[in-house]
């Protein structure tokens, strides 16, 4: 079992540096969640098929991270609140090439 460090600013701009599994198939979102750093029934909404965006975060870190899927592209078209580095956390699997990542989470949609 391996994890890996990172580090998440909450809503309330509170940063977290958080240990995350990298041998149980999480993702970001479900980090997320884990340590409750997001209101129940805040993030994670759909259960992580992209089709909410109340997971969108934004990367603050240079991580090279895999490529958007249209699903993920699709969504975030269609989000509020969204940048540059927006990502769905329910997209982004944790693998060790996400040690040290470095996310804030987006606002929640009203």
């Amino acid at each position: 079992m391996s994890d890996i460090k990172i580090k998440i600013i909450d809503r309330e701009g509170v940063s977290h540096e958080v240990d995350a599994p990298t041998d149980m198939n999480m993702n970001l979102m479900e980090v997320v969640r884990s340590y409750e750093l997001a209101p129940e029934g805040t993030i994670g909404i759909c259960g992580g098929m992209a089709m909410c965006a109340s997971c969108q975060c934004y990367v603050q870190s240079d991580h090279k991270l895999p490529e958007m899927s249209d699903d993920e592209e699709a969504m975030l078209s269609e989000a509020f609140n969204v940048k540059d580095n927006s990502r769905l956390g329910c997209q982004l699997h944790i693998t060790e090439d996400l040690d040290g990542l470095e996310v804030e989470l987006a606002p929640e949609e009203a």
